[in-house]
């Protein structure tokens, strides 16, 4: 990925087609749709790519069984529909990033025979649905399977289970391969720049943007023929920024993850939590050598926290835990997270639980703003197209098909399932080192070795006994502009997701490398440590947890500032 100084080189002075606003899933996909059909492209991130809903999923490419089961319960041809595209898009997720994404089958408890009949019934309408996007057939499991296949699964009164497969990838590292590729199409792409007003032509219709670089604190003009607004849950803000007479459209709903050691949990399978109190569906699934159990759906509170509360902890042990045949303990939690999700609000609908995850493209004639509203990650690419199609049609230019279902995304070049062999035999790494850099970067994980092949140190682990590197610090600065440490344990590296502990455990080799690339001073390098450190004791608070002890003094994290 280009650098800051040369994404705004290549931004000054220049008109572009279409300027994206949002650098989470939708927007990246906009930007490369845009970018693929020849349309010169710009995206502006107010934050981090992918820092808000778009690291906050289950991290599943999914149809949504309970979709498909409100489909069918409800009549609803709409929830039918959103599943049918999703179980379409998850194979093209599948195929266009091997490395960040794999097949996982999911073992769904069945105590009773009426259960066998009524999951299994639902599964083979699921693989139906999917026809030629298939991952693996569903099938029934008796007993004694489904306990060697799970053994942590409550054995008391189990007939059986229902396994079923669906997609799993990595969030964070697929929104940076969505970003990657779009910037080697010669795409601009710029994290952490704020659309703050617009500028307007005499009929009103967007012009320019006006945009504030977080870093520099700097002002700065994108003039483009078209806005496209791809803030997910936050639409609501560029829509009346564009237009005051526009009403609310989005009702955002809080969703929160809790992770715990995978001890007796198996490494490849999944459990679903069929019932719960409220009707939704518990997934428990393998991550990175973690359990990751989720989601909850509740109300969200403009400007609230997104911390895991004990009290969302607890909601999510006592759904799962009369499955298990050994109670998880809310002490045992290593990590979580929260997020919110963008959902189209509907009249007469105030339950966040009964929004379906649809996804709507809207325009506003009296700006010229193209809005996609809603949505969820399995169906972010199509969400893109259908998108770019409306521009097209905004723009009076031909509608040209989009290349992105079959455009592979950086890192997946001559990617195959084994490559960590190959980079664990010609850099001498441990197994988990290889593992983890392969299902980060794929191909592109030779380019962070070579690093360490300049500086050796740079192949020494952040964490003694943990896989991530020190290189990874680096080369998320240089390559895929990471400016602050969570931008690089939280979402570059995904140690925050592993442990908490862990990552404030990293935070001192992290902060000296990643302020050597940035040029802080040791006092920004402190006040950088101090800062992250203590946004993590907030959430191990926040948790129920005792936070661990500061590593300097206090201080605020100072940006670069050119």
């Amino acid at each position: 990925m280009k650098t800051r100084k040369q994404t705004f080189d290549q931004i000054k002075d220049r008109a572009f087609d279409v300027c994206v606003i949002g650098g989470g899933a939708s927007g990246a996909s906009c930007a490369l749709d845009a970018q693929l059909r020849g349309l010169r492209t710009v995206l502006v991130e107010a934050s981090d790519f992918a820092s808000g809903s778009s690291t906050a999923s289950t991290k599943l490419a999914h149809g949504g069984v309970r979709y498909l089961q409100e489909a069918v319960t409800d009549l609803d041809v709409q929830q039918y529909h959103l599943v049918e595209d999703a179980l379409r898009e998850r194979g093209l997720m599948l195929r266009s990033a091997p490395q960040i994404t794999r097949t996982v089958e999911f073992l769904v408890p069945c105590f009773s025979h009426f259960d066998q009949f009524y999951y299994g019934l639902g599964m083979k309408m699921y693989d139906w649905i999917s026809g030629k996007s298939s991952l693996l057939p569903s099938r029934m499991l008796t007993r004694e399977e489904a306990l060697f296949r799970m053994p942590a699964m409550q054995s008391k009164g189990l007939t059986g289970a229902v396994a079923y497969a669906d997609g799993q990838f990595d969030d964070a590292r697929y929104g940076v391969a969505l970003v990657e590729t779009f910037d080697g199409l010669g795409g601009a792409a710029l994290n952490y720049a704020r659309v703050t007003e617009f500028e307007r032509r005499a009929d009103g219709i967007i012009a320019a943007a006006m945009v504030t670089d977080q870093v520099s604190k700097q002002a700065f003009r994108i003039a483009a023929r078209s806005f496209v607004n791809a803030t997910g849950a936050f639409s609501d803000v560029i829509r009346q920024l564009a237009s005051s007479k526009v009403s609310p459209r989005m009702s955002p709903s809080k969703g929160v993850h809790i992770l715990f050691p995978l001890d007796g949990f198996p490494e490849n399978d999944a459990l679903l939590v069929p019932r719960t109190e409220d009707g939704r569906v518990i997934f428990a699934v393998p991550w990175n050598g973690r359990l990751l159990v989720g989601t909850t759906d509740t109300g969200y509170t403009p400007g609230e926290e997104m911390v895991v509360t004990r009290q969302e902890i607890e909601y999510l042990l006592r759904q799962l835990n009369p499955y298990l045949g050994s109670p998880l303990r809310a002490d045992q939690m290593v990590s979580g997270y929260a997020g919110v999700r963008p959902l189209v609000a509907a009249q007469g609908v105030k339950d966040t639980k009964k929004l379906i995850r649809d996804d709507e493209v809207e325009f506003d004639a009296e700006s010229g703003l193209i809005s996609i509203l809603g949505g969820k990650w399995t169906t972010h690419r199509l969400m893109g197209e259908q998108t770019i199609d409306k521009v097209q049609e905004y723009l009076g230019e031909p509608k040209t098909p989009s290349r992105t279902p079959e455009h592979p995304l950086s890192g997946s070049a001559d990617y195959r399932w084994d490559y960590w062999e190959t980079l664990s035999s010609e850099f001498r790494l441990p197994a988990a080192t290889a593992q983890h850099l392969a299902h980060k970067y794929g191909t592109a994980a030779r380019s962070v070795l070579e690093l360490a092949g300049i500086d050796p140190s740079l192949a020494l682990p952040l964490v003694e006994g943990e896989a991530p590197i020190r290189a990874q610090v680096v080369y998320a600065a240089r390559h895929e502009m990471a400016r602050t440490l969570e931008d690089v344990l939280a979402r570059r590296i995904g140690l925050q997701l592993i442990g908490w502990r862990l990552a404030i455990r990293a935070t001192p080799a992290a902060a000296a490398l990643l302020g050597h690339e940035l040029g802080w001073s040791a006092a920004e390098e402190a006040a950088a440590t101090d800062q992250y450190v203590g946004k993590v004791n907030h959430l191990l608070e926040a948790a129920g947890q005792e936070p661990e002890p500061s590593l300097s003094q206090t201080g605020e994290l100072v940006l670069e500032r050119s």
